[in-house]
């Protein structure tokens, strides 16, 4: 089946199954692998993505679903050299553990800051998407307020 989707700026028009998740053509048609597959199951977070600017679980959603969307990937943050505030943030404030979920929390954090929900370290640890990785929490919420206090 074709669809049309706009990837971190570039129009595509891609021959997907339609059984495909978008998390599959993301890193298996598209070879942008920066989206991790964790749980595949939408629980870990690791496959965040923008969908049309929201955070989007990419694991839990077919690609033929979102025909004419504009999707970004952590591939799509940076500015040529100038990394986004987020990742910026992220590398100030060490926020990497092993760094395997890194760019889907970094994904979270950027929807959370666009959808105007970072506007405290409350507010912050009840809208990230992984819950679960208590241990993201001592740096996600500085770089969520630092990234805010950038842009």
């Amino acid at each position: 089946m074709r669809v049309r989707l706009t990837i971190n700026g570039e129009a595509r028009q891609l021959e997907v199954d339609p059984r495909q998740s978008l998390l599959d053509v993301l890193r298996e048609t598209l070879d942008l692998t920066g989206t991790k597959k964790g749980c595949n199951q939408g629980a870990c977070g690791a496959c965040t993505i923008l969908l049309d600017g929201k955070r989007v679980l990419s694991c839990l959603t077919l690609a033929v679903m979102h025909e004419g969307a504009r999707v970004t990937t952590i591939e799509g943050l940076a500015k040529g050299e100038e990394l986004h505030p987020l990742q910026a943030a992220f590398i100030e404030h060490d926020g990497f553990q092993c760094g395997y979920c890194t760019p889907g929390q970094i994904m979270s954090g950027v929807g959370c800051i666009a959808e105007g929900h970072a506007c405290s370290a409350q507010e912050i640890r009840h809208r990230r998407s992984d819950r679960r990785r208590g241990g993201k929490e001592r740096t996600m919420i500085p770089s969520g307020l630092a990234a805010k206090s950038r842009r």
